[in-house]
């Protein structure tokens, strides 16, 4: 058996770079991705992983360091998988992501809007409300770690603080290893969900095992310390069980305060991770869909009501449609703590429809779009039933909004207004970008 090559540190000079922060080198006629080179720069890199059309390094070294790099916050930067632009500012990540965003609707959907808007910024460090941390007993490391996965391998980077997490999250995480180390179950123990609203803070341990009595006493301990309020997941979304507090009589919650909206929600709910720059992508989206009171308004992938119940205190009417029936179910309570009446909110798979639906044909002058990563295909391709005079798409992922902008341009002849970024990871590779589209008008 033929034994596999060694991998050898190389040194190469950076031609260009990909949207999510890696150089690029072109070295024997293949292209080599390394994570954290910038364009001019020589650098020092191994291959981590080989493809059939590049290859995937690491870098070890900057020889000769562009005038862009700049150091770092974070000391696991490089290691850790959660951020991969922390060596740029956030005005050259803003270009980066600008440019992603630009060519996916270009290259994908052959369409450009009329105007390029401003990228919506916000806060760039402590901005995370919501995060997801894996969790593994190391003994060769002599600790628990706690935080994200590494860059190059799916191993969980040793870090000690999260400069993205919101406060005081920021600086538990050593706090959490520690504490989790002293646990029975610390092996059987695989991830920590966080959540910080506006009244409290949330910590949900996913366990495979039951925890001990001992153990329950030191989740109690901790989050009576440090005021948090601490979850067991033994199973699915629905085996939530709070432990610390014994009871609570407010749910966690965020506010709208220009829509005067509070959204209360559950600690395994999806939220915006950016509640500044939330409330930002709301009240713009709420004026580029600009619904007066005559207005039937159509939030497909509502979720919990984020964009619902605002328009509900402009529109006539709004319908959310949502896939999980949790999250209908609470976007009707919201609605109704609110005070909404003019709100309601039904269960469908949305990339499952075929056009038999009622509520396509109800007729609606707004549609609100805020899709997963997948995007919106299966309503686009039926938009022609619902034909509304304004759609604002809300996309996490600018390939699938640049698909789903060229069917509606080109086959559904809407007019792509205005597009643009939405900074809410900074940081990271990842593109949230907003489109608003009109309905041309028809020939007499």
């Amino acid at each position: 058996m033929a034994r596999k090559k060694r991998r050898e540190p190389e040194t190469a000079t950076i031609e260009s770079a990909t949207h999510d922060g890696r150089g690029i080198a072109a070295i024997s006629g293949k292209k080599v991705f390394v994570a954290g080179a910038l364009p001019g720069e020589t650098v020092e890199f191994i291959r981590r992983k080989s493809r059939r059309k590049y290859d995937e390094a690491e870098l070890l070294q900057v020889i000769d360091r562009s005038d862009d790099r700049i150091e770092a916050r974070c000391e696991a930067f490089g290691r850790c998988g959660g951020c991969s632009l922390q060596h740029v500012d956030a005005d050259y990540q803003r270009a980066i992501k600008s440019q992603t965003l630009k060519d996916n609707l270009e290259r994908i959907g052959k369409v450009k809007p009329d105007t390029w808007l401003e990228p919506m910024t916000g806060p760039i460090w402590g901005y995370r409300r919501r995060a997801r941390l894996a969790v593994k007993d190391v003994p060769a490391k002599g600790r628990v770690l706690v935080g994200f996965r590494e860059k190059h391998a799916p191993f969980i980077t040793d870090m000690h603080r999260c400069e993205v997490l919101a406060k005081p999250v920021d600086a538990m995480i050593s706090d959490l290893s520690e504490l989790v180390a002293r646990l029975s179950i610390r092996s059987r123990l695989p991830q920590i969900e966080v959540a910080v609203a506006e009244n409290g803070i949330a910590l949900v341990f996913r366990v495979l095992d039951p925890p001990s009595e001992a153990d329950r006493e030191h989740l109690v301990a901790f989050g009576l310390e440090r005021d948090l309020r601490i979850y067991l997941q033994p199973g699915g979304l629905d085996s939530l069980q709070l432990i610390q507090p014994a009871e609570c009589d407010e749910s966690l919650h965020y506010s709208l305060p220009e829509f005067d909206v509070r959204i209360d929600f559950e600690p395994i709910d999806f939220v915006q991770v950016n509640s500044e720059i939330n409330r930002r992508m709301v009240r713009f989206a709420v004026e580029q869909l600009d619904a007066g009171p005559n207005d039937r308004v159509l939030d497909l992938f509502c979720g919990i009501g984020n964009f619902s119940l605002p328009l509900a205190r402009q529109a006539a009417t709004v319908l959310g449609i949502e896939g999980e029936k949790t999250l209908v179910q609470r976007a009707a309570e919201n609605a109704r703590r609110n005070g909404l009446d003019n709100a309601a909110f039904r269960v469908a798979d949305l990339g499952k429809i075929d056009g038999s639906e009622a509520w396509l044909k109800a007729g609606w002058d707004r549609v609100l779009l805020d899709p997963a990563r997948s995007g919106a295909a299966e309503v686009v391709a039926r938009m022609a039933a619902i034909n509304p005079a304004r759609i604002v798409y809300v996309s996490c992922h600018p390939g699938t909004l640049a698909r789903d902008a060229g069917i509606l341009v080109h086959e559904h002849h809407y007019r792509l207004e205005s597009a643009g970024i939405i900074d809410m990871f900074p940081h990271t590779a990842h593109v949230e970008s907003i489109a608003v589209f009109t309905r041309k008008p028809t020939s007499p």
